[in-house]
C-alpha cells in the first residue's frame, strides 16, 4: 500500500509581496513542509501547466497538484483560496498583509517589473491568464492596484470563518503564527527572506539561466 497523503494544513491567502517568502520559511520551521510557493514552479516548471489549467477555469485535481505539500503561501495557490478553502475544510488560513503603498512600490521593483512582466519563464502563462487578469493588465497603476490589493484582503476577511483565518503581517514574528498554528515557538530569529534586493539578483540569475536553455 502507499504512503497516506498527509492534507493540506495551511493556506496562505496574502498576494505575492506580503512576506509569502518568509512565511514559507517560517512554516517548514513550524513542521508544515514542504510549503508551496511560486519558486516551485521555477523547480519544477513542469507543474506550471496545472495551474495555467485552473487559471483558466478548467477543472483541476488540488490533491495531484499539491500532493506532498503541507502548506501554501503566495501565487499562483493564493490565487485559489477559496477554492483551496473549501477542498481542505480543516486547514487554516494565513492572510499576510503589509501597509499599501509599500507593497505596490515592492512589486514594481520585483514581480511587476518591466523585465518579470515580460518574462518567459514558467510562470508567463499563469502570469497572463491569472495576475494580469486580477488587475485588468494595469500593472504599474498605482491606485488600482493598490484598490485591488485592499479588495482581495477584504474579501479574504468577508468571506473565511474568523476561527480559520489569521491576519498577519510578517514583522510580528513568531508569537502569532505560532498560538494560531498551535504549536511552540522556535528558539530561533524569524525567518526574513527574500527582500526587494534579493528578488531582483534571483530573477538576473533565473533569466541568465532561462536564456541559456534557448
Amino acid at each position: 500500500m502507499g504512503q497516506k497523503r498527509v492534507p493540506l494544513s495551511v493556506i496562505g491567502a496574502g498576494l505575492g509581496r506580503t512576506g509569502t517568502t518568509s512565511l514559507k520559511f517560517a512554516l517548514e520551521q513550524l513542521g508544515f513542509a514542504p510549503c508551496h510557493h511560486m519558486t516551485e514552479l521555477i523547480r519544477r516548471p513542469h507543474s506550471a501547466q496545472a495551474w495555467e489549467r485552473a487559471a483558466a477555469g478548467e477543472a483541476v485535481d488540488w490533491d495531484e497538484i499539491l500532493a506532498d505539500y503541507r502548506a501554501t503561501t503566495d501565487w499562483p495557490a493564493c490565487h485559489f483560496y477559496q477554492q483551496l478553502a473549501a477542498k481542505y475544510p480543516d486547514a487554516k488560513i494565513i492572510l499576510t498583509v503589509r501597509d499599501p503603498e509599500r507593497w505596490f512600490e515592492s512589486t514594481q521593483a520585483t514581480i511587476f517589473s518591466a523585465e518579470m512582466v515580460a518574462s518567459s519563464g514558467p510562470m508567463a502563462g499563469f502570469f497572463r491568464k491569472a495576475i494580469m487578469r486580477l488587475f485588468d493588465d494595469r500593472m504599474h497603476d498605482r491606485e488600482h492596484l493598490i484598490a485591488v490589493y485592499q479588495r482581495h484582503n477584504d474579501e479574504v476577511r468577508r468571506t473565511l470563518p474568523p476561527q480559520r483565518l489569521l491576519i498577519y503581517d510578517v514583522n510580528e514574528g513568531w508569537q502569532p503564527l505560532c498560538r494560531f498554528l498551535g504549536v511552540p515557538v522556535p528558539g530561533r530569529p524569524f525567518p526574513r527572506a527574500n527582500t526587494t534586493e534579493e528578488f531582483q539578483g534571483m530573477a538576473e540569475e533565473r533569466r541568465r539561466q532561462w536564456n541559456s536553455r534557448r
